[in-house]
């Protein structure tokens, strides 16, 4: 092989994804579920909505924790002098981006982003190896 890292294996089967596991999360209050000071866990869909969520809400490169992959990109938009469709297209970019590293994460459809004021709501439908999940942010 020339370039092994970039060519795919011959015959290699790939290896089923485990069971998506994520601790419960309050959206309205933006905290994790705890019952008796033990985290509660969700798994299939509602865990790849909690996954979705928080990635979106964690800005990309600010916290050392997280890969340089997760988060999104969307706060890059802050303070630019864009045009409202340049904005508009970007942050729409960027959420396809943040959510689609997600193995468990078939395709993101329905991306809706409104600009109002110094506040930016996100919507958006999400299809996962364990169907639909919508989500608003």
């Amino acid at each position: 092989m020339i370039f092994p890292e970039i060519q795919a294996a011959s015959g290699a089967a790939s290896k089923p994804l485990p069971l998506a596991k994520e601790v419960m999360f309050d959206f309205a209050r933006g905290v994790p579920v705890f019952r008796g000071g033990v985290p509660v866990y969700v798994t299939g869909r509602e865990a790849v909505r909690v996954w979705a969520w928080k990635a979106l809400n964690t800005w990309r490169y600010l916290h050392p924790i997280y890969s340089r992959s997760y988060g999104c990109d969307v706060y890059d938009l802050i303070g630019r002098a864009y045009s409202e469709d340049l904005k508009h297209s970007e942050a729409v970019r960027y959420v396809r981006d943040c959510l689609c590293i997600n193995p468990y994460i078939k395709e993101v459809r329905d991306v809706a982003v409104d600009f109002s004021g110094d506040l930016l709501t996100i919507s958006c439908c999400v299809s996962s190896i364990y169907g639909e999940v919508t989500l608003n942010v």
